[in-house]
């Protein structure tokens, strides 16, 4: 050939049309396959469907996959159980005890085979509410609450209960009280029963003669036999689980066992609303400062009634429109009134004078603080006993708030103190050295519920 070989340039009739541009990838029947409108528009919908489908698959399993990664919590199962006789309540461990309350009365189990020790159904009440501490020597002292609200103190010896008072029980049951609350001291050597009436509502803190009890004990080990007795099953019965309670002859009230019977040391009543001075000069109040009768709970000053009302019409006018909206909501809510206290050991902030011996390990005081009260109370324990117990007594230290206290904690070691206030301010005391460690402020419009040390 003269000439090299050249290729020829494409004509525009050759050029690929832009749907055609990968027709070499397509299915050769594709032109005969092709649907008609509006069976593409079908198609296309169906197929992203399919398509948002497999990215939700893909999605949750990249999250499964992440979630095997992670470490698992370990899951536990019963190793044991056991079956009683009625509706199990509440229950309680001390030692090597379990403690059941029933819809029947209480029942008490080994930990080691969970089988049945004793069972006391005297009276064929409903115990609601079980604390349980361990006393040594094979006691335990218990404070059960039953749904009338009563509080039952017992003592649990050689696997026998022994029935010892009744705490708030009276003769009048117009003047019945209810329990709210029960707190036992560590080491048992106090009980502490917030209690509530009709109208009011108080703090009873009992002294328990623990070592009393085991010298009584010991001198008539047969003496509770008859307070607490069980069914014990044949081996022949069909239902080996279930525990039958036998109805005991002995009274509730009368109990066999001659133990001594808890003292009561302190009553202690909610704060009476701050109202105008009752003295004629200061003189009077500076005497009334100086006997020591009262420590800084703001009863003693010089402010009149009406000084109290011009005040108060003073602020009411100035702050009309927050206080409406204010006023509504707070005459709806009506909060009964509710006491938090603690069993406190010595500390520099509640000392105990040289007249009065100190164990190690024993409450020296309590902590007091009543709802809607910027006051922190702080009460001796360890006080002469008198004939008639102070209705009205009058805090050792009181440590004034900026706010109301909501609530607080005590740690494992009693030594550090938690308050919360209403204005979502928590403040960490370290009771030894007596001053705040740290004060801590939650964001706004936070309200702080309970408190806890970890």
């Amino acid at each position: 050939r003269k000439h090299p070989l050249e290729i020829p340039p494409p004509s525009e009739k050759d050029w690929l049309k832009d749907d055609e541009e990968d027709f070499f990838l397509q299915d050769p029947d594709r032109k005969r396959d092709a649907l008609p409108q509006p069976f593409r528009m079908i198609n296309k919908l169906v197929m992203l469907v399919f398509e948002n489908a497999m990215e939700i698959i893909e999605r949750r399993e990249m999250l499964r996959e992440a979630q095997k990664l992670k470490v698992q919590p370990t899951k536990c199962f019963p190793t044991a159980e056991f079956q009683v006789t009625g509706r199990a309540n509440c229950l309680a461990v001390s030692g090597k005890y379990i403690f059941v309350g029933l819809s029947v009365g209480l029942s008490a189990f080994k930990v080691s085979d969970c089988k049945e020790v004793c069972a006391w159904d005297a009276v064929k009440t409903e115990i609601c509410a079980i604390h349980a501490l361990d006393l040594g020597n094979e006691r335990h002292v218990l404070l059960a609450v039953d749904e009338m609200g009563l509080v039952w103190l017992f003592c649990f010896h050689k696997e026998s209960f022994v029935l010892i008072k009744i705490l708030n029980e009276v003769e009048d049951i117009g003047k019945r009280s209810t329990c709210v609350e029960v707190v036992l001291s560590p080491g048992g050597d106090y009980a502490g029963v917030l209690l509530q009436g009709n109208t009011k509502a108080w703090l009873e803190i009992y002294r328990l003669p623990k070592d009393s009890w085991l010298k009584e004990m010991e001198k008539s080990p047969g003496a509770a036999a008859g307070l607490a007795c069980r069914e014990r099953r044949t081996p022949h019965s069909s239902q080996a689980d279930i525990f039958l309670l036998q109805e005991s002859p002995v009274s509730a009230n009368k109990a066999d066992a001659k133990l001594s019977l808890p003292v009561l040391l302190l009553k202690v009543k909610p704060p009476k609303p701050i109202t105008g001075s009752s003295f004629k000069s200061p003189l009077d109040a500076l005497k009334k400062v100086d006997d020591d009768s009262m420590l800084g709970l703001g009863y003693n000053h010089l402010i009149k009634d009406s000084q109290w009302e011009q005040h108060e019409a003073i602020f009411r006018s100035t702050y009309r429109d927050y206080l409406e909206a204010e006023g509504e909501r707070e005459s709806k809510e009506q909060i009964p009134r509710h006491a938090t206290f603690h069993f406190l050991l010595p500390s520099w902030i509640l000392q105990v004078g040289p007249e009065m011996k100190v164990q190690p390990g024993v409450p020296a005081g309590i902590s007091v603080h009543w709802d809607g009260s910027h006051n922190f109370c702080l009460y001796l324990l360890n006080r002469p006993l008198k004939e008639k117990v102070d209705s009205d007594p009058k805090p050792d230290v009181v440590w004034p708030c900026a706010a109301p206290i909501v609530c607080s904690a005590v740690s494992s070691c009693s030594r550090y103190l938690a308050l919360a206030c209403e204005d979502a301010t928590i403040t960490i005391w370290d009771k030894h050295l007596g001053y705040p460690l740290s004060v801590t402020a939650i964001l706004e419009e936070r309200l702080i519920r309970s408190i806890y040390f970890l």
